[in-house]
Parts: C-alpha cells; structure tokens; sequence
C-alpha cells in the first residue's frame, strides 16, 4: 500500500463518516427520503441462511427513491461500517491512519425543517452521541495500547465534527455552536450547502457566520444536493450511469457553486475570520478560481468597475489563501496539485478517505482503492516522507484543528 514509509508516521483523516446509534434511529422512524428500509427475511431468496438476508438499504438521494425499483435494490446496501466505531478502528489499522476527525454523513439534519424543537433536540442528542462515542473509543485505545507492551505505535483516536440544526432559529443554532465547544472531542462542524434553505450567501446566515467567527469554529463544507438531473440530460441518462454523474460532476460542482456565491455576496469581506474545510478538494474551484476572479474584474455591474452593485473587496486568491482549507480527496495527482496551488503551499491542504463510502467492491482486499489513490496522489505531488507529504497526511490537520496526538 502506498501509505507512510514509517510506521512512527502521523495520518490523520479529517474527511471520514459515521451515523451514530442515534442518527440510525431517527432514520429507521422515516418513510421519506432519508431513510433507511429494512427488508423483512422473506426478502431473500430461498435460502435461510442468516448471511444471505439482505442488506438494509440508506436512501439519501432523491434518485435513490426510484419507485420503479424494489424497495430492498433501492439506495446503497448499509453494513457496520457506516454506524460501528469498531469497524472504524480496523478501517483505520489497515489503512495506517492514527487519528480520525468523524462527521456526520449527509444529509445530516437538514431535512428536519418543520419542527425547530425537533431539529435543535435532535442535534443534541447526535453531538451528545458523537462525543460519547469518540471518548469511550479513545479510552479503549489507550487501553489496549497500555496491554501491548510490543505495540510502540500511538493509540489511534477519534476526534468529530458536530452538526447544526439549521430547521432552527438562528438563536438555536448559534447556541448550538456554543455548546459544541465544550464537548472535549468536537473540532468543528459539518454543514451542506443550502443553509437555512436559501444558501450559504442568504443573509439571514449572518448571525451564525459570526458566531463561527468569534469561536474559531472550522465549518467542514460537504455537498449532498447536487444539480438537477436536466444538468446531465435528465434522469434516464443519470440512471444509466448509476451514482456517476451526481457523485463525479454533480458534488463537486454543488461545493463550487456555494462558495462562489458566498465569495460574490462578500460573505468573506464580512468576516474575515471564518474558516472553511471544503470537501473534495474544493470541488473544481481550484481549477476555476483564476476565472472567476477574471470576471469578477471584468463585470461593469460592480462598483470597482463603475456600476452599481458591491462586489467582493478581495480576491478569490486571497480567500483560498486565508478562509479555506482543501482536503486532499481527489484521487489523482493532477487535482492534488491544483488543490496545493490554490490553497498557496501544502500547508493548507488535509488527508481524507471519505469512509464508509467508496468501498473495495472486491472484498478479499484488505485496503480500498479509494483510500490508496489518494495515498498515491500524494506520494507523486509532494514525494514519498517529505515534509511537504507529511504535512498533508497529518501535521496540518493536528496544527489547525488542534488535536492531541
């Protein structure tokens, strides 16, 4: 595997999901997407065999929820691996990672918008649950660390990024915000990409856009919505391709779509203290940020350039250079670099795997493809235990966020 040449090397995933016990609740209460469907026994086929019964399945997408399909072929199949902290920890020995920063999976809370008691009660309880979890989960590492007099690596740990209720008041959510930084093993939060429903440049945004500031909490920014399947050529060209295109072009165009807007509305003149962790490595604004910064500068509209609208005071170069931070889940050496030189040197840059997701469909491989590409990407852009190589695999994560290893 290409991982870390030593075994004394730091690798810490700040991109890894988990539904907690909790989460898995709240789903299995749903019958609308999301959701999860659990197949009564007689789904499977003739066999009793307890190891052919088939899988619960996640329903997370709208497309997922195709009625023309069975409900138990719907969605993705759901194994230990998205809610076993357990499982996390063997993920974690077979791919050399030492630390893992877990969020809550998309859509996290987002679809709880009519109750706002609701959507507040419910992130205590999942952030109370991530906490729990992440602490017990260190307590027996270092237990079983203490046993092994042989085992000179560190005790692998947990770190998490707690969710907000965003079908709540604003008051609410910063409250929540508040809250999180005295649970000992949250680092920040994980948040979509629509808000409070209308965006990330909605101005109603600015109370918790503040208090994000004044606490120095990191927003770890993930896509789930996409773009609408007429993007692609409507749903019977998605459904050809399965996940493809939403998860390939769709994602990552949803990341640079809301962070453009919030770059263009100014939200990074207003507070210029925010700190944002977008995922897969930014999705294509690397590739587009000299674009869009060159439009910006040509638009008549703006007042720097004679019109009448404020447009952003500073560069998208010098957001990318101070606001945002990249992870490096981009599977190739070119997006990779594209990713460093946005964010101005590799100090900006983070390991991710995107676990439980992506998966080895061949499962007598022990490491996944997904997590070794990555690995890969690295070695080529920076050099195999370079210091530029071990920034990204660990030490930027551990300066920024602020763990103890």
């Amino acid at each position: 595997m290409p991982s870390p040449s030593s075994s004394s090397s730091l690798v810490v995933d700040i991109h890894t999901h988990i539904y907690p016990p909790s989460y898995l609740s709240l789903l299995r209460s749903r019958k609308t997407t999301p959701y999860i469907y659990d197949p009564p026994p007689s789904t499977s086929s003739t066999t009793s065999d307890a190891s052919e019964a088939p899988s619960p399945r996640l329903i997370i997408l709208p497309s997922d929820d195709d009625s023309s399909r069975p409900p138990h072929l719907r969605g993705r199949p759901i194994d230990s691996s998205y809610s076993s902290f357990r499982s996390k920890r063997t993920f974690m020995s077979r791919h050399g990672i030492t630390i893992s920063v877990v969020s809550l999976a998309n859509p996290w809370l987002d679809f709880l918008r009519e109750d706002p008691k609701e959507a507040a009660d419910w992130a205590t309880r999942v952030n109370n649950d991530l906490d729990q979890s992440c602490t017990a989960f260190n307590a027996e590492s270092l237990n079983e660390k203490n046993d092994d007099d042989n085992n000179n690596e560190k005790a692998r740990k947990l770190y998490g990024f707690g969710t907000l209720p965003l079908g709540a008041p604003p008051h609410q959510i910063t409250s929540e915000i508040t809250r999180l930084k005295t649970l000992p093993t949250i680092k920040g939060i994980v948040m979509g990409t629509t808000g409070l429903g209308s965006g990330l440049d909605d101005p109603a945004m600015r109370p918790i856009w503040q208090t994000l500031q004044d606490t120095q909490t990191l927003v770890f920014l993930h896509p789930h919505y996409g773009l609408p399947d007429t993007a692609f050529g409507g749903p019977e060209v998605v459904a050809k391709s399965g996940h493809v295109l939403p998860l390939a072009l769709g994602f990552p165009l949803e990341t640079t779509i809301a962070v453009s807007r919030m770059f263009l509305a100014g939200v990074f003149d207003e507070f210029p203290g925010l700190r944002m962790l977008l995922a897969h490595s930014g999705g294509t604004l690397p590739f587009l940020a000299g674009r869009i910064q060159s439009c910006v500068e040509h638009e008549r509209e703006f007042v720097a350039n004679g019109g009448f609208r404020q447009g952003p005071r500073r560069t998208i170069w010098e957001v990318l250079n101070s606001n945002v931070y990249l992870d490096a889940v981009i599977y190739g050496e070119v997006g990779l670099k594209a990713a460093i030189h946005a964010g101005g040197s590799t100090e900006r840059v983070m390991f991710g795997t995107d676990h439980p997701f992506f998966p080895a469909l061949d499962q007598s491989r022990e490491q996944w493809p997904s997590v070794t590409t990555n690995y890969t990407a690295i070695n080529k852009a920076c050099g195999q235990d370079t210091e530029a190589a071990n920034s990204i695999l660990g030490g930027n994560a551990v300066r920024i966020l602020g763990l103890d290893t």
